[in-house]
Order: structure tokens, then sequence, then C-alpha cells
């Protein structure tokens, strides 16, 4: 930046980079945690982890399924999303119980649904 005088200002630069760095530390805060999917209101937390010995195979949960089945559902799939894309930078899935699976077959414990599949390359 340049002062009154057309000389670059030192202290002015250092200080626009000051409030740029406390800027993108204040933004960083607003995000909320990274594994919450919000539906209808309600937000679901997930996780999403490999299966031992395969990489490419995870297991994703989401919950609480007793607020809503879909929301659940949707933080499931999320999460497996999440987790092809960090992981092989894909998001194709083949899904062993997913999305698609009858609502009576889900996999549904400790208020949580969980979902099985597999990252395609």
């Amino acid at each position: 930046m340049k002062d009154g005088m057309g000389k670059v200002s030192k202290r002015n630069g250092i200080g626009t980079w000051a409030a740029l760095a406390l800027t993108a530390l204040a933004l960083a805060g607003c995000g909320g945690v990274e594994n919450d999917y919000n539906y209808g209101g309600v937000t679901f937390t997930g996780k999403a982890k490999p299966v031992k010995g395969d990489r490419t195979s995870f297991v994703s949960t989401a919950g609480p399924a007793s607020a809503s089945l879909d929301g659940a559902i949707g933080g499931a799939n999320y999460e497996g999303i999440k987790y092809c894309i960090d992981y092989l930078g894909t998001s194709d899935i083949e899904w062993q119980v997913g999305p698609d699976t009858p609502r009576q077959q889900l996999d549904l414990s400790d208020n949580r649904v969980t979902f099985r599949g597999r990252c395609v390359e």
C-alpha cells in the first residue's frame, strides 16, 4: 500500500495481513463440526471408517435415527461419499447396505443407521 507521499508503507501492509489472518481464523471457527449433516432443521452426526485390510471398503454411520430416519440415511450417505472422495478421489460407491436399501433391512442400532460400501475407482 502507498501512503500519501507515494512510498510503500510497511506498517499498513502488515496491519492488513494481520487483519486478514484474524478474519480467516474467526471464519474457520464458524464452520461447526465437519461431520455434521443437517436435515429438516436437525443435525445428524456421522463418521466413516475403513474396513480393516481394505481401504476401498468402509462403514459409515449417522444418527440420531429417532429424530428422522431420512436424516440419518442422508448423513450416512454423506459420510460414505466424503470418505471415498477423501481417500480415493471418487464419489462412486458400490453399496452393500446403503441409501437404496429397503428401510426394513437397514442396520439400526444405538440410534444410528449403518451403511457398508466400497469406493469404486
